[in-house]
């Protein structure tokens, strides 16, 4: 589990800076339509007819993300000022996710819904296994098939929630993708730009679900094991 643990972090970790070094070339690339992030999430919005959410400017790099609960897209500084190819894939992206909530899109509706069960999951799984680490004999006395069928339902429900993910994040470049490209907001040569900076944005789900499948499959082999023994 270890070894398969660190080889997901190198992916992992690639990918990552994988996004980051796109991000950062692509910001060097100034739009020949001259909008900023702030405007280009103003304007879809608007094209889609979503009047009740807010655009707002949030510290931190790649903290970009839209809040369902307050109706809010938030863009890093980068984004929110930037007036670049990767500005406008961010921003574009994230009013993607809006314009999902607004049309009742099932896939965020059900990824919604899950945040509660999802946190709660990932925090009885942290539970147990600093348990296990700090007060081993006390956990185990709760039985070995027992631990690992909690650890394999909370697992399980993790693994569901990033699976879930998939198909928001790429419906929600798909949708931003298609409108920067109707309205103008970008040249076919910036098109290619922010198309190639989401799909490293959109990996970093993909390594994460992958990951999340490989830890449920081993903890459903340690639970098969311990029912067997």
């Amino acid at each position: 589990m270890i070894v398969i643990l660190i080889v997901f972090m190198i992916v992992g970790f690639f990918v990552s800076s994988r996004l980051k070094s796109k991000f950062k070339k692509y910001s060097q690339v100034g739009l020949k339509s001259g909008l900023s992030g702030r405007e280009i999430a103003e304007l879809m919005l608007r094209d889609n007819g979503i009047y009740d959410v807010k655009v707002m400017s949030v510290e931190g790099q790649l903290t970009d993300h839209y809040n369902p609960g307050n109706k809010t897209v938030n863009l890093s500084p980068e984004v929110y000022g930037g007036r670049s190819a990767a500005a406008a894939a961010v921003a574009s992206h994230e009013c993607g996710h809006a314009v999902q909530h607004a049309t009742a899109y099932s896939f965020l509706e059900f990824r919604s819904a899950m945040v509660p069960i999802q946190n709660l999951s990932a925090k009885v799984l942290n539970f147990l296994m600093i348990g296990m680490f700090l007060f081993g004999s006390m956990v185990y006395s709760m039985g070995l098939d027992t631990i690992f069928l909690v650890v394999v339902i909370a697992q399980g429900v993790i693994t569901l929630f990033a699976l879930v993910t998939l198909p928001v994040e790429f419906d929600a470049s798909k949708r931003a993708l298609a409108w920067i490209d109707e309205r103008g907001i970008v040249t076919k040569e910036e098109h290619v730009m922010a198309k190639d900076a989401l799909h490293w944005a959109a990996m970093t789900y993909v390594v994460a679900a992958i990951s999340a499948i490989t830890q449920l499959l081993y903890f459903v082999m340690m639970f098969m094991g311990a029912n067997r023994d």
